[in-house]
């Protein structure tokens, strides 16, 4: 993609994604994120009915009576985006590749949060971490988020979720809403996943092809694997070939939920043949009526 094509292609999802945030997303992307801390404000004098475990003990002591500490929410978000620019994102059956996809959802959480006056970051990554954007407000920001996710040449082709996510502990102290997104074509990051979900409010977006779960009836097939290079041959006609890719596809699903589910990670599937934005949308909703329910 040369640069001119960049810059157009970065104004067009600029256009698209704004739409959807003020149609869709209006109303429930900081619901979904609120109360995720208390900032402290100021002290007053206790009254009747304040919560005792508030109290602030030392100016109390000072000044005689008791006196009690206000808190404020924190309105202010800082949004990371952890994005999989490994060679597999490079796959795609239909009219768009995994990594486009991905690249057009991190333009709708991009916007998302820079039209909401919050913080957005972004960690590249592949078997290595390629590029890391410190977060920062703005939509001239927003847009080179944008511009390195669309047009980055990563030097890795395999993919370490783990050594992404430890770095992105060391880089951003602050607790943010990090968005991981992946295909997860990856092994043993289960430990820092939940390291990095107790610190950070977590969330989990995986990406898919159809034909990374079933294979068509088409006769032999060359392939070749994008993260290490390996070329192999595929006999699609067999019936028995099918089965265990299907079932190999399957299995790999299910570890990742399962993963996902113990790590205590919220997680939305996603696949490359269908529109992203109603079940995105029914994820934030769905969030948002958790922590409604839960008082959170």
């Amino acid at each position: 993609m040369t640069p001119r094509e960049v810059i157009r292609r970065v104004r067009r999802l600029e256009i698209r994604t704004r739409r959807l945030v003020q149609e869709s997303l209006a109303g429930s992307y900081h619901s979904v994120f609120r109360g995720r801390g208390m900032e402290f404000s100021e002290v007053r004098e206790y009254v009747p009915g304040d919560d005792v475990r508030t109290i602030d003990w030392n100016v109390s002591a000072r000044m005689g009576h008791p006196f009690v500490k206000k808190f404020t929410e924190e309105r202010e978000l800082t949004v990371v985006l952890v994005v999989d620019v490994s060679g597999s994102e490079h796959f795609g059956t239909g009219s768009s590749t995994k990594m486009q996809v991905l690249a057009e959802i991190s333009a709708l959480l991009a916007f998302s949060a820079i039209m909401n006056n919050d913080r957005v970051g972004l960690l590249l990554f592949t078997d290595r971490v390629e590029q890391f954007l410190p977060p920062r407000k703005g939509r001239e920001h927003g847009l080179r988020v944008l511009r390195e996710v669309l047009a980055g040449h990563p030097e890795g082709r395999g993919t370490r979720i783990g050594r992404a996510l430890e770095y992105l502990q060391r880089v951003v102290r602050k607790r943010a809403v990090v968005f991981l997104l992946s295909d997860f074509q990856d092994d043993d990051y289960e430990r820092t996943l939940r390291v990095v979900a107790q610190k950070h409010d977590l969330v989990a977006i995986a990406l898919d092809d159809p034909r990374e779960a079933t294979l068509p009836s088409v006769g032999l097939v060359s392939v070749v694997d994008p993260e290490t290079g390996e070329p192999g041959l595929l006999d699609t006609s067999s019936r028995g070939v099918r089965r265990v890719y299907e079932e190999y596809a399957e299995r790999r699903r299910v570890v990742l939920r399962d993963t996902i589910r113990r790590s205590g990670v919220d997680l939305l599937e996603l696949s490359t043949d269908q529109n992203y934005e109603l079940p995105l949308v029914r994820f934030f909703h769905e969030r948002a009526r958790r922590a409604q329910a839960s008082g959170g």
